[in-house]
């Protein structure tokens, strides 16, 4: 053979080797890698080539498809009263990606879950139904929250006490996530993602703010469970005013006629009294006042329910000046309205927190269940006796304190206001807290509310967690005892 022609064709052979061997390494182990990449065209076509699963409240969807034109995506997503359900079920869109339980179960919904498919599905390649998510949120309590919020900057969750399911997760203001499902909605992106306001953060479970005086029922558990005290109707060891330890710095109270000087629990949360709270705190120390806040779920960064909800925050190395800040949940003490309705809801329930959870099954398209999430799976925070004597004190705060406005009739109500410090030396319009539950001895129904409201419009001398929150709390658990 020519020696030209034997390099050629040895030449041609190692090509045709080393192509064989590239499309052996694609095939064998880069294809999972290659159909997932994000900019796989392909994986959007095949998410958006039927319709969707839904998302269900109470048995309906809030969630739907629409068939689209000149486009190589067939559906797009639709919400039905979406900016009710916005804070519930985020959004999927077609050129900004999933959020929330959109996000959590994108493959269940679009119908690649493996867990969808059958053997014949499988070996033929062709698309399975998609599943629903059944959510455990009650559309009245829902409702009752968005429209109490109105056009308040706020948010509100409402929780089961005995089972941990979340029947309403509300932030206001809101959005339409239909304005987003699509692929040409950069306009109203830009609008969302710009304005001030920021409808599109869920303030329920992704802000957490300072929680002023809701907080004294955090560190009321703490001194007794400690053993500070031994009742919340014992005289406290408490000067009014206060001075802060190792400074000159007096702490004052709201309501300066308020009998806050040695007061009891009982009276120090019906009238709120920070000289009580803050002496308190510093007595317990910060690491007894941390521990009790850790039991009710702060500083823990990996709370899901399913969607990741921000952590809580009770800090760390403190002064004891700090510390006393601390106890009136200021300083660099932060919560969710999800954390505050929590701390309701293990004193409601006996002392018990059952895990907060809004989605109860992830089904298939026949409705066969995939996966389940248990109502009652509870963990003790408190004693049996400290939880009732603080639902005790907390019906004294609505029967005669500062949570007047919360009060429903027929039921035992109980719950605690708060009013917390917003800017440098409060310079900033306050934020206005109630945290509460409610409980109808006929039909034996429970709830746990918390609500706040960052802004509301009002002068900043009308602002209160009696005025703006409890009435919007009220709203929530008169819905839910029905």
């Amino acid at each position: 053979m020519n020696k030209t022609i034997r390099r050629t064709a040895v030449t041609c052979l190692l090509l045709v080797l080393a192509l064989l061997v590239r499309a052996t390494w694609v095939q064998a182990y880069e294809a999972k890698a290659l159909a997932d990449d994000k900019h796989n065209r392909r994986n959007i076509i095949a998410q958006y080539a039927q319709p969707l699963g839904d998302i269900i409240v109470a048995g309906s969807p809030v969630t739907g498809s629409r068939k689209t034109t000149g486009s190589d995506l067939a559906y797009e997503r639709t919400y039905t009263d979406g900016a009710l359900y916005a804070p519930v079920t985020g959004y999927s869109s077609q050129a900004y990606g999933s959020t929330q339980i959109e996000g959590i179960y994108s493959d269940v919904l679009d119908g690649t879950d493996s867990r969808l498919k059958n053997p014949i599905d499988a070996l033929l390649g062709k698309q399975t139904a998609p599943g629903d998510v059944l959510t455990t949120i009650d559309p009245a309590v829902q409702e009752a929250g968005y429209r109490a919020l109105g056009s308040k900057q706020g948010a509100a969750v409402a929780i089961d006490p005995v089972t941990g399911r979340v029947l309403a997760v509300v932030s206001t203001p809101s959005y339409d996530p239909t304005r987003i499902s699509g692929t040409t909605d950069g306009n109203a992106w830009k609008e969302l993602t710009g304005d001030p306001a920021k409808p599109m953060v869920n303030r329920a479970l992704r802000q957490p703010l300072p929680p002023g005086s809701t907080f004294k029922l955090v560190v009321a558990a703490a001194a007794l469970e400690d053993g500070l005290y031994g009742s919340v109707d014992e005289p406290t060891d408490s000067p009014d005013p206060y001075t802060l330890p190792t400074t000159t710095t007096v702490l004052g109270n709201e309501n300066s006629s308020a009998p806050c000087e040695n007061a009891s629990i009982r009276t120090a949360l019906a009238y709120s009294c920070n000289t009580v709270f803050g002496k308190m705190a510093d007595d317990l120390g910060q690491d007894k006042v941390r521990a009790m806040a850790e039991r009710f779920g702060f500083d823990d960064t990996t709370q899901d329910v399913p969607v990741r909800a921000s952590e809580s925050v009770y800090p760390s190395g403190m002064d004891r000046a700090q510390t006393a800040l601390s106890g009136i949940g200021q300083f660099d003490v932060t919560a969710t309205p999800l954390q505050m309705a929590m701390v309701s809801a293990a004193l409601a329930n006996d002392g018990m927190l059952a895990a907060p959870h809004m989605v109860s099954k992830v089904v298939n398209a026949s409705g066969d269940t995939l996966r389940s999430y248990p109502d009652g799976d509870t963990t003790r925070i408190v004693s049996s006796s400290t939880a009732e004597q603080l639902r005790s004190a907390m019906v004294t705060v609505v029967e005669d304190g500062t949570g007047t406005n919360a009060r429903v009739d027929g039921a035992e109500v109980g719950g605690k206001t708060g009013t917390a410090q917003h800017g440098v030396d409060n310079s900033r319009t306050p934020y206005a807290w109630f945290t509460s539950y409610a409980k109808n001895s006929a039909t034996g129904k429970e709830v746990a509310v918390a609500v706040v409201v960052e802004d509301s419009g009002a002068a900043r001398s009308e602002v209160s967690g009696n005025g703006l929150a409890a009435p919007v709390a009220q709203k929530m658990m008169t819905a839910a005892l029905k």
